[in-house]
């Protein structure tokens, strides 16, 4: 496998992410295009700019609470130098922490209040819990991975957040012991609303959650009126799977003998919510109808004239290095002056990473990095898959360079025999 000149740590929070018995909030690996120098407060500081208020994130009490939570303090020793960059970085047991911005997301999203009572499905590294502490009356937290949650209670502990109550357990039971609750936050992707936290929310109260297959789910925003809950789409989105009971019910399974991507020409457009579809973590992207798109009608466009700025799409997909030995990687780009970033290594590129069944990486590779002004052309990469491969992750984009950068018919396949 060729070694990325430019690793950068990412992992697929699997999102969720958050590891209940789901690994890990997410989710999502995002790329981290953020200094690491300067004290810790100058680096959560230049995180709120660029990667909180420059995507989207409005709150103020959301944004100030993030610029005083010690992330650093989350993360392993090895981990501190990229605390602030917007990725989803490993801790342990084969989970992750969430991007600041997806838990910046979820957190605004669900409108916290003082006299709210929440409950989190999945602790993780325990951050989450940290950044709804002061915006909350109490946080109850479940996290099903031992080590990870008996590590998250003695940090949060350690950090005096006193209104954060932990367990371990399985977070499709929810806490019956304190129910009802105003709000529920899972960091973890079942394939549906488990019953019973349905149950545990109180009438008129509110559930953000992912919801979906493996590695295609939506993350909605509920409302529990007259015993149903009512949801609301809010983007694509990929979180770890919650494991124990919803996993036992899980129905739809993956391929991972025959990976392949969704909406690999863009020509499904976007859903409701304006998101491509098949694709998420859209970053300064757009669909462009055009007559002279490499395939059909239709092509992503990223545009970035900021340098450091996140401009990307990503989509995670189920793989077995055990049956698929390699494959073919391949799509079609266009670049109009696209310069490098801060790191020499922010370009445009198409990238794939492979994890093993604890969500570390395991094996990377590429096409690219572009820079320049190219006319629409074909590329195609063989890439060996690890033997320890059980997933990957395709990402297309600038990655921190400016410019304006097209791709089409981004697909992977397997390659060649057994």
């Amino acid at each position: 496998m060729q070694k990325h000149p430019w690793r950068i740590f990412l992992t697929i929070l699997v999102t969720g992410l958050a590891i209940c018995s789901c690994p890990i909030p997410h989710v999502g690996l995002v790329h981290g295009q953020i200094p690491t120098g300067g004290t810790y407060a100058e680096q959560r500081e230049e995180m709120v700019r660029l990667f909180l208020k420059g995507a989207g994130i409005k709150s103020e009490k959301v944004l100030d609470v993030f610029r005083k939570t010690e992330r650093h303090e989350f993360v392993p020793a090895d981990m501190k130098p990229f605390a602030y960059r917007d990725a989803g970085l490993p801790i342990g047991d084969g989970q992750t922490i969430s991007s600041p911005f997806i838990v910046a997301y979820m957190t605004e999203v669900l409108d916290p209040q003082p006299t709210d009572r929440v409950l989190e499905i999945g602790t993780g590294s325990g951050f989450q819990a940290a950044i709804l502490s002061p915006l909350v009356k109490d946080v109850y937290s479940i996290e099903i991975v031992e080590p990870l949650g008996r590590r998250a209670a003695q940090t949060l502990q350690r950090l005096n957040y006193k209104n954060v109550f932990t367990k371990v357990g399985d977070g499709y039971l929810g806490w019956p012991e304190h129910a009802p609750f105003d709000k529920i936050i899972v960091t973890c992707s079942p394939e549906n609303v488990p019953q019973p936290l349905i149950d545990q929310l109180k009438e008129g109260g509110q559930i953000v959650v992912p919801v979906g297959e493996r590695h295609q789910q939506t993350l909605y925003l509920m409302t529990k009126k007259d015993g149903q809950l009512e949801g609301e789409a809010l983007q694509p989105t990929l979180f770890v799977p919650m494991t124990g009971a919803a996993e036992d019910k899980r129905e739809l399974l993956p391929d991972p003998a025959n990976p392949t991507l969704l909406n690999p020409d863009f020509e499904e457009g976007n859903d409701e919510q304006g998101h491509v579809r098949g694709w998420y973590y859209q970053r300064l992207a757009t669909l462009v109808d055009a007559p002279d798109a490499p395939s059909g009608q239709t092509y992503i466009r990223f545009d970035n004239d900021l340098t450091n700025q996140a401009s990307h799409l990503m989509q995670g997909f189920a793989i077995d290095g055990r049956q698929v030995k390699q494959v073919r990687l391949s799509g079609n780009y266009r670049g109009i002056n696209v310069t490098v970033g801060p790191d020499k290594n922010q370009l445009a590129q198409i990238a794939i990473t492979f994890y093993d069944e604890n969500r570390a990486e395991v094996g990377f590779g590429f096409i690219g990095p572009f820079r320049g002004t190219k006319s629409w052309s074909p590329y195609t990469k063989i890439i060996r898959v690890p033997a320890t491969a059980r997933e990957g992750i395709v990402r297309i984009g600038m990655f921190g360079g400016t410019g304006t950068a097209d791709f089409d018919k981004i697909q992977i396949e397997k390659y060649g025999g057994k």
